[in-house]
Formats: C-alpha cells, sequence, structure tokens
C-alpha cells in the first residue's frame, strides 16, 4: 500500500484495499454463434490471439460488438445512465454506473486446448469485480497501470489492470484521498507518482504532481475549470481549461492560452503519434447548450494553439484520432472532417451519416466516434447502426444493431 501523506500542504488519508471475495459472472450474456461461453478461471494469456471488440451502452444495458465483422456478441442487461471507459488491458471496461466502477469482460481472449489445439472465444460477462466509488468519474490508464477518480469523495484508486484477468477479486489497490472532493481526475506516471487535479465542490483551479509518497513536487494554479486529460508525443499529458490548456513535460507545466477571454477546451483527443492535441472549443460561458463549429490544436512544443472551422458544430463525443495521428471530427453535418494536426488543414471529409441535431440533454444519444487504430467507428442512433469507416481509404463497413446506442469504448 502506497501511503500519500501529503498534498499541497494538507494531510491525506490512504485508501484501504479492498478485495472483493465475489466471483465474476452471475449476469447473463449472449454469445455469438460458435461462442463458447467459460468461466474466468480458464482465461489464457493470448491476448495477440484474441478478437478485438467493442462495448456500446444502450438504455437499460450494454451490447459487445465483434470490431472485425460487426456482429453483436453480447447482449449484457444493467438498468440506469452507465458510462464507458477501456480498463487499460485490451480485455475488459469498466462501467461508471450506480455504486462504482463495475469491470464488463468483453471475451476478447482466446485459448488453445487440446493436442488439435482446439480454439475458442470467450463470452461476454458482467463480473462482479465493483470498485466502489459514491460518485463514479474519470478512469485513466497511463503507464502500465489504471487510476480511478470518485467525484463524490476526492478518492483516487490505482491499479494494474492486467490482474483483473484473474476474477477471483479486485486487484491489489494503491489510493489516496484528496483534501476536496470535485470532478477531477488522475494520471499515473510512468515513473511513480502522480498527477491530480485541484479544487473542491466550488471550483477547479489546477493539476499538481505528487511523488510516490504523496508529496507535492510542482503545481499549475493556470487552469481553471480543468476538465479531462489526454497524452501526446514524447511522454505529454495534457489538461483542458477554460481558458486553453496546462501541458506537462519533463517534470514542468507549461500554459497554452486561449486567443479568447473564455476559450475552453473540455474533451481531449490526443496520441503518441503526434504532439499536437485536438480539444473542442467553446467561447460562451452563458451558453446552456453551446454547439460550436471551430476545434482546437495545441502544439504542445511551443504551447501554441491554432484554430479550425468545420463549417458544421460537433459534439463531445466527436473527437479522435488517426493511425498517422490525423485530428478525427465527427461533424453533424454527417462526415467525418480528417484534418492534419500540423497545418490544420482540413485533408478530406467522408461521408458517413445523415446530418443530425445535437439533443438538449447531455445524456441523449447522439452519433458517437470511437477510433481504433485505422478503423473509425461511428454509432447512429437515428438508425440503430454502426459503421467502420478505414481512415485511409475512406471504406464503410455497416451494420445493425439491435438496440438504440449511445456511449461507445474499444477496450484500449
Amino acid at each position: 500500500m502506497t501511503t500519500l501523506s501529503r498534498y499541497g500542504g494538507a494531510a491525506l488519508t490512504a485508501v484501504a484495499a479492498t478485495l472483493a471475495t465475489a466471483c465474476a459472472g452471475t449476469t447473463e450474456a449472449v454469445p455469438s454463434g460458435s461462442a463458447t461461453p467459460t468461466t474466468p478461471a480458464t482465461a489464457a494469456a493470448e491476448v495477440s490471439t484474441a478478437e478485438p471488440r467493442l462495448a456500446l451502452t444502450y438504455d437499460g444495458g450494454i451490447l459487445v460488438v465483434d470490431e472485425d465483422d460487426l456482429t453483436v456478441v453480447g447482449d449484457v442487461e444493467l438498468d440506469g445512465f452507465n458510462r464507458l471507459s477501456p480498463a487499460g488491458d485490451g480485455r475488459h471496461v469498466l462501467i461508471s454506473t450506480e455504486g462504482g466502477f463495475r469491470a464488463l469482460d468483453t471475451g476478447s481472449w482466446s485459448e488453445t486446448h487440446g493436442d488439435h489445439g482446439h480454439h475458442y472465444s470467450g463470452a461476454p460477462t458482467l463480473t462482479d469485480l465493483t470498485f466502489e466509488a459514491e460518485k463514479p468519474g474519470h478512469v485513466v490508464p497511463h503507464g502500465g497501470l489504471t487510476a480511478l477518480f470518485d467525484d463524490g469523495t476526492g478518492r483516487i484508486e490505482v491499479f494494474d489492470p492486467t490482474d483483473l484477468a484473474s476474477a477471483t477479486g479486485l486487484p491489489a489497490l494503491d489510493g489516496l484521498t484528496l483534501p476536496e472532493a470535485h470532478h477531477g481526475v488522475a494520471v499515473p506516471m510512468p515513473g511513480g507518482g502522480m498527477l491530480v487535479t485541484l479544487g473542491d465542490s466550488e471550483k477547479r483551479t489546477g493539476v499538481a504532481l505528487l511523488d510516490e509518497s504523496g508529496t507535492e513536487i510542482v503545481r499549475s494554479e493556470e487552469c481553471p475549470g480543468v476538465h479531462g486529460e489526454t497524452i501526446a508525443a514524447d511522454g505529454v499529458v495534457a489538461f483542458g481549461c477554460e481558458d486553453g490548456m496546462v501541458i506537462f513535460r519533463d517534470g514542468s507545466f507549461t500554459k497554452a492560452s486561449a486567443p479568447d477571454p473564455y476559450g475552453r477546451i473540455g474533451n481531449q483527443a490526443g496520441t503518441e503519434e503526434s504532439p499536437v492535441v485536438l480539444g473542442d472549443y467553446k467561447t460562451d460561458p452563458e451558453a446552456e447548450l453551446e454547439r460550436p463549429e471551430r476545434v482546437a490544436l495545441v502544439d504542445t512544443r511551443t504551447a501554441s494553439i491554432r484554430l479550425v472551422d468545420l463549417g458544421t458544430s460537433y459534439t463531445f463525443r466527436s473527437l479522435g484520432r488517426g493511425p498517422g495521428g490525423e485530428a478525427l471530427v465527427l461533424g453533424t453535418d454527417g462526415n467525418l472532417h480528417v484534418i492534419d494536426p500540423e497545418s490544420g488543414e482540413i485533408a478530406r471529409r467522408i461521408a458517413v451519416i445523415d446530418p443530425w441535431t445535437e439533443p438538449e440533454e447531455w445524456q441523449s444519444p447522439r452519433p458517437a466516434l470511437e477510433v481504433r487504430e485505422g478503423t473509425a467507428f461511428v454509432t447512429d442512433p437515428a438508425t440503430n447502426s454502426l459503421h467502420a469507416v478505414d481512415v485511409d481509404s475512406g471504406e464503410i463497413r455497416s451494420a445493425g444493431l439491435p438496440r438504440t446506442p449511445n456511449e461507445i469504448s474499444s477496450t484500449e
């Protein structure tokens, strides 16, 4: 257990590791035709041969879809408004739901049995593994670890996601509780320690770096309304602010200031393939629902921001990155806009779905983008369909869904 004893001069409370004894898999899943249901105890380590899968929420449950042929291989019932995040092991997603973060095993693994090498894939299973949280928030896999942030208590728990496959209980947890609860985020650092947001229930102000003992090393309070994080090339971690972005590189913080007094970057998409971060960009602090038409490209090398006018609006579920670092935005015009992150030029537009309008309520279904390697997956609630777009060629594969999709997440 790592005890983090200091945070900005305030005492921290160590979070005790709690091991759940419940076994996985009491909720029935619907496997694909040849898939053989298996118990988690027989899980193999042959992840390299696994079939990659997606998880999609709907009102009352979660679909699991094969990325290759877009077939539904699992349909798990779960009441409430559920949110999804990759667990970080290439196999599980974590569901932010009532009571905490619950692990869904997508079944994306395989085994070889017998002299003849019998091969099969696992069936998706909603496990009983739940990391307790009063108000489950951000999930951040980084540096081989995964951090969970409880907005209701300010508690952060960190674990090795590869331990999830054992399914004998929750992985061993290291953790801390921040002095004030807030809607925040924590990023485990590869060399030890953690980046954590600064704030309380009234406001959020910045980011701090803690070492392995919990001692604060450096902070930046130049990030009002800090929200969200992403990575960029050369080990950079970036955080969105109401007036631009704060960039953490090589042990120090740099501010990229927005060109407007209020220029909020609340959602970001980064990749190790590019030093440029893609972010949304809003300029009206009084708007109940702002439908922006510009996105921000933040160059983390120079701490500068370039704005790109798409000519159409988009939403917080519209951002992604291509295999070569391309900035991808799903517009309400139905196009996938492919942007060169270095020049800011829109290289091409790929027509994917019909034009649509962002709903008034943020929880309501709307088209969403999830990118895996060279494929951009786009949901369309209007037609209950899923589209797989080859970013390089523009080729599109489509399939119908038995439910109306809302959120979408890969396992990585």
